[in-house]
């Protein structure tokens, strides 16, 4: 490490000057770099305005930088401009904050990224650039140098420390609004009275102002059956009815429901914008003999707010666990269900976020047996190897939510007798 130039004009002190140099321009302008690789990414594709500002910023300190770097050569060269030592303070305070900005948030998760690489190294050198300016006195020549170091000192750090909040920490200004609903059509019976064709309505609105991805969706129509009692001893099997989320009745004795429709409602990986309406027709066919007592339909949705993360094309591609082909994408052990998978890359709306963590990947599960539909969801890196981790990880910071209908119901009775209009 370079601490103490050597007096005089000779050969060591011109070879110290230049060293000093080189390292002090490689510094800004690798500072300059990362700056403005990490900025350029919002600046021109972030989808809220924060995140625009936030990435206008980083490349204004990176050009910043590119001039901090002319102004080094001159300071350690023949001094034509006054003001080249305060420019380059002015410089090596922005590498510092940023810097430390990066590695403060890297600290957080502790995982490998290549960008880690960089701005470890400036932090380090960012520090020896301010101590061997700091020894230089490199503010003179300005008015008022006292004033002038605690005002970069504290503007720097309001600004490192509002990026870090709105990077991470802020919470979200718009609520997430959709209403899901979910309605039986009117019966008909097919050919022979043996079939009864019920229609089933999904609609979909993004009612708010926030766009969404949908990650997965399911739609399910349940028929239950359940013995008349009509002697009743009360609300004995209250306790077994509430854990299977049935409703407790006094005259009707153990139900079980069976899943008559299932499937996906919306195709994973597309989005709704703010106003948008999404319709789906579906058609349950039922033994008109089935001896349901009741039949019953609800749907349910996992979205992403479009504002917090982007979702590579690669999601929109079903994965089957069945397929030999198709293995390799999932980490499961035997005796697990089969599933449909979607997976792709999942990439946060604020790049401070992606250069600080390893890349995450979204994966969405839909998987049905004889009693229900199930969708799960994880947000994580990939294992090692490459496979959907089973590992669930926190994705609140990616605004995953779900939004549910009501229970749609129907008597079995009035499907096979309809009431007259």
């Amino acid at each position: 490490m370079i601490t103490e130039a050597p007096d005089g004009d000779g050969p060591c002190a011109i070879r110290f000057r230049r060293a000093v140099t080189a390292l002090m321009i490689a510094g800004l302008l690798g500072s300059m770099v990362l700056l403005i690789v990490i900025g350029s990414a919002d600046a021109f594709a972030a989808l809220t305005f924060a995140g625009r500002v936030t990435g206008f910023l980083f490349v204004a300190s990176g050009l910043i930088q590119g001039a901090a770097a002319a102004a080094a050569f001159d300071y350690w060269g023949k001094r034509r401009w006054k003001h080249s030592g305060a420019v380059t303070l002015t410089g090596a305070l922005i590498a510092l904050f940023t810097s430390g900005l990066l590695v403060f948030l890297w600290f957080e998760e502790r995982e490998y990224t290549p960008y880690a690489l960089t701005y470890f190294p400036l932090f380090c050198w960012s520090l020896w650039a301010l101590w061997l300016l700091g020894r230089e006195k490199a503010w003179r020549g300005i008015p008022h140098p006292k004033g002038f170091a605690a005002g970069v000192t504290a503007t720097a750090l309001l600004a490192s420390t509002n990026l870090a909040y709105s990077a991470v920490y802020q919470p979200y200004s718009l609520p997430v609004q959709f209403a899901i609903d979910i309605t039986f059509g009117n019966p008909v019976m097919g050919p022979g009275r043996e079939i009864i064709n019920l229609p089933v309505t999904i609609r979909t609105e993004n009612t708010g102002k926030v766009a969404s991805y949908i990650l997965n969706s399911s739609y399910q129509v349940m028929g239950r059956s359940a013995a008349f009692e009509g002697n009743s001893s009360g609300l004995t099997g209250w306790k077994t009815d509430v854990k299977r989320k049935f409703d407790a009745e006094r005259y009707v004795g153990p139900a079980r429901e069976e899943i008559i429709n299932t499937g996906p409602v919306i195709r994973a990986g597309t989005w709704l914008e703010t106003g948008d309406v999404q319709v789906e027709q579906r058609v349950a066919q039922i033994p008109a003999d089935a001896g349901y007592d009741l039949v019953r339909a609800t749907t349910v949705i996992a979205l992403l707010r479009k504002d917090r993360g982007k979702i590579g094309p690669e999601f929109e591609v079903p994965r089957h666990s069945w397929d030999p082909d198709q293995a390799r994408f999932f980490e499961c052990p035997p005796e697990c269900e089969d599933q449909v998978l979607h997976s792709g890359r999942v990439v946060h709306n604020n790049n401070i976020v992606n250069v600080t963590r390893e890349p995450r990947h979204v994966y969405s599960r839909w998987t049905t047996g004889k009693g229900s539909t199930r969708v799960r969801l994880t947000i994580s890196p990939a294992d090692s190897k490459g496979k959907a981790s089973a590992d669930d990880e926190s994705y609140d910071q990616y605004g995953v939510f779900w939004v549910g209908s009501g229970v749609a119901t129907v008597p079995f009775a009035a499907l096979t007798n309809p009431a007259p209009e």
